[in-house]
């Protein structure tokens, strides 16, 4: 299957800010169409994201990264021989050169990537998760991801609202995910209810949740949540459960860990006692990013409270579905599960290696959206299927957080034929 053509080109992402979309023909006509969404809240360790840096779009249009798909690696794919996405995949990270995709763009190369797959997906009449399946070899027979609903938004993702990122609703039934969407969507509607009866806001911030400013503390969309989950007439923890992602290298300056919404400066173990009596006050199944992503002892340590709990310690920016820092993270026991992101990988094969990894060694693995510019590209719920994830992380409401809804009770429907 050669590659006869490349087209790149923008589209707009939720942002309202352009990201890059490619249109990959295969010699026999078929083509793929992929598009990369990108984080507004983003780690270090991420692949890079190539950005014009010029006054259109305030720097942020995307003509450098589609100048080097159309000029840089159409040209050095038409002249290779490519057999596998793994081929695909090592010919432009040969082409680029560099550890975080510093010259071509993680976005760039992202994109051909995943539309790629898409393209031999469709040629071969299959799914994209068997694609990815067939193509990496899993055997796994296939189980479904539950929904990781974010519920209320702060941080990078809301304005005025908790210094931690996101609240959100997992499905812990046992029945398929569609009902598991159910469930947590009717829980999001009855904790609207209860912000509107207490005057507080219920705009939605960048993911499509409650942003709502003029609460108490941190630990108050705790309380509220696990309130809307009794009152929705579903069972805390057996049919909802409550994950916490406090992204904490976004609030953490000199070597401090500093809350703003309470006024609280902390150490590392300051953090950990003052996050501690959550874990056994709520129904908490999961946390994430509670610790900058480099403080790696302090990540060890939590990651011990956390199983004392039964509660799963997901590594974001610490690993940043990349394989060296996951090793890293596999060896000094610093979490216990995975956020995987294409976008932080920046090809198809590095981020199922990464995902393989992780399962080789028990690791819980969570695909996710990004915060800032999604889109409508639900290859990440494939992805979740093909490596048989436990969770996808999703915002509730807005057309491209429920494509992935919807592309994961479709897939549900299929198997189910």
């Amino acid at each position: 299957m050669k590659i006869t053509n490349i087209e790149a080109y923008e589209i707009i992402a939720s942002n309202g800010l352009p990201t890059i979309e490619v249109r990959l023909t295969l010699d026999s006509g078929t083509i793929g169409i992929a598009s990369v969404p990108y984080g507004s809240s983003t780690g270090s360790y991420e692949s890079t994201v190539l950005l014009d840096r010029e006054p259109r779009y305030n720097g942020k249009g995307a003509r450098k990264a589609i100048a080097n798909v159309l000029e840089k690696i159409l040209p050095a794919l038409k002249d290779s021989k490519v057999e596998s996405q793994q081929d695909l995949d090592a010919l432009m990270l040969k082409l680029d050169g560099t550890q975080n995709k510093i010259n071509l763009g993680g976005n760039a190369i992202l994109s051909v990537s995943l539309a790629y797959a898409k393209a031999v997906a469709q040629e071969e009449n299959i799914p994209l998760y068997e694609y990815f399946r067939k193509s990496f070899g899993i055997k796994d027979s296939i189980s479904l991801p539950h929904p990781m609903m974010v519920a209320i938004e702060g941080g990078r993702h809301a304005f005025k609202s908790t210094d931690l990122q996101e609240y959100c609703l997992t499905g812990e039934t046992e029945e398929g995910p569609t009902e598991s969407i159910r469930k947590c969507l009717e829980t999001y509607y009855v904790l609207g209810e209860i912000l509107q009866s207490k005057g507080i806001s219920t705009n939605v911030g960048h993911e499509g949740a409650y942003a709502p400013d003029g609460l108490e503390s941190n630990e108050t969309p705790l309380k509220l949540i696990t309130q809307a989950i009794e009152k929705s007439g579903h069972k805390p923890k057996e049919d909802i459960g409550i994950m916490l992602d406090a992204a904490a290298s976004e609030f953490f300056k000199n070597g401090q860990y500093f809350l703003t919404l309470e006024n609280k400066r902390f150490n590392s173990k300051e953090l950990i006692k003052y996050y501690e009596p959550w874990l056994h006050t709520y129904p908490i199944v999961c946390i994430e990013d509670m610790l900058h992503e480099d403080d790696w002892d302090a990540w060890t340590e939590l990651t011990e409270l956390a199983k004392k709990h039964k509660v799963e310690n997901i590594a974001d920016d610490l690993t940043a579905t990349n394989l060296i820092r996951l090793q890293k993270a596999i060896d000094l026991e610093a979490s216990s599960a995975i956020l995987i992101k294409f976008s932080q990988a920046g090809t198809v094969t590095e981020t199922i290696e990464t995902c393989l990894l992780a399962k080789k060694h028990n690791m819980m693995t969570v695909p996710s959206h990004r915060g800032g510019g999604e889109t409508n590209d639900s290859s990440m719920i494939d992805l979740a299927v093909a490596v048989g994830s436990k969770y996808i992380k999703v915002g509730p409401t807005r057309g491209e957080r429920v494509s992935k809804y919807n592309r994961l009770m479709e897939i549900e429907r299929d198997l189910a034929r």
